[in-house]
């Protein structure tokens, strides 16, 4: 385990090179590989947004045109808020003493996962931003819970989302006191089952950057990691962002409407929804609100499972921590959040 009950709030030390591609040498190489890769994915952007007007005239493609520009909405979307993850994770890696952490956080990981979920609210940014930073979390040493923690509640309860949200409902606080305590209180849950329940072979730890050695200046150790982890999470927006276009062309809105008139089923077909539309948390209430023929906790699982599992999140977070954590923890977290917003919304709602 990375971490028990009656444990410190510290991840274990790094493992040493298995024999596999480790140490410096491997991870520049595997580096490399994930920049390249993330280029090149952002570079077919780019083509699509280019070339997708020639496409259309020389083959008809209507479709093509309402996908490209759903992708392209959704990358710039994202893009703005990866980027602040980004820049706050390098600069954590470069600049802040892992001793800050061990102080601000309590040594019982336990008591650290509720603080961690509290500190998402000092985030103003989307899931975009919340993967890079919690693996920089990682990587300083904050026990992966705690990290994970962060991971779900920074997007779904920081103060852009929840004005958002009541613009977008007015005249409704019950809607936003229900967003942020089903948000916060699902992010709060999953830390502890990983505290009870994860394994260390599920989760591939962020490996500090081969950059960041001695020798490497803190500016230049800055710049190396924000570049790194730019172009390796970015590569992934893009695949995320890819899958929930091609979801919005292919199935009509009148297949949504069948499921819409039952409450139970209203809910779980919401919450598929945010995974395969993966709007932004700061302009997913907006279209939460328009859900008119969904009922109130049908809505309110659309806005809390959204930022915590979406397409462009579970890519995020297969490139960074794994695709096996990305499986288990998103699937877990899908269940664990609609159960909370089911017992909020029968509350609140």
């Amino acid at each position: 385990m990375v971490e028990g009950s009656g444990g410190t709030a510290t991840a274990s030390p790094p493992r040493p090179p298995d024999g596999r591609g480790g140490g410096a040498d491997g991870g520049r190489k595997r580096g490399a590989r994930t920049g390249a890769a993330g280029s090149v994915l952002v570079a077919a952007v780019l083509v699509a947004v280019l070339a997708g007007p020639w496409v259309e005239a020389a083959f008809g493609l209507a479709a093509f045109g309402a996908w490209r520009t759903l992708l392209v909405a959704i990358v710039v979307q994202g893009v703005p808020f990866l980027l602040l993850g980004t820049v706050v994770s390098a600069a954590i890696g470069a600049f802040v003493p892992a001793r800050v952490f061990s102080r601000a956080l309590p040594r019982n990981p336990v008591l650290a996962v509720p603080v961690a979920g509290a500190a998402g609210a000092v985030l103003p940014g989307c899931e975009c931003a919340s993967v890079p930073v919690a693996g920089s979390l990682m990587r300083r040493g904050v026990a992966p819970a705690a990290a994970l923690t962060f991971l779900l509640a920074a997007p779904a309860i920081n103060p852009v989302v929840l004005v958002s949200t009541a613009i977008a409902f007015p005249g409704s606080p019950e809607m936003v006191a229900a967003r942020f305590g089903a948000s916060l209180v699902t992010s709060v849950v999953m830390g502890w089952l990983w505290i009870r329940w994860g394994r260390e072979e599920w989760l591939r730890l962020p490996k500090g950057h081969p950059e960041h050695g001695p020798g490497a200046s803190r500016l230049a150790a800055f710049r190396r990691g924000l570049q790194h982890d730019f172009l390796h999470a970015g590569g992934f927006l893009v695949v995320g962002a890819m899958a929930a276009a091609t979801f919005n062309v292919l199935v009509p809105p009148s297949v949504l409407e069948v499921f819409s008139e039952s409450p139970w089923l209203g809910v779980l077909v919401a919450a598929v929804l945010a995974v395969l539309l993966s709007v932004c948390s700061e302009a997913d209430a907006f279209v939460a609100a328009s859900f008119t023929g969904f009922s109130p906790t049908a809505r309110l699982a659309f806005m809390v499972v959204g930022p915590m599992v979406d397409m462009k999140l579970i890519a995020l977070q297969s490139g960074a921590f794994g695709r096996a954590f990305a499986v288990r923890f998103s699937a877990a977290t899908f269940v664990v959040a609609v159960l909370c917003c089911v017992l909020v919304g029968g509350v609140l709602l």
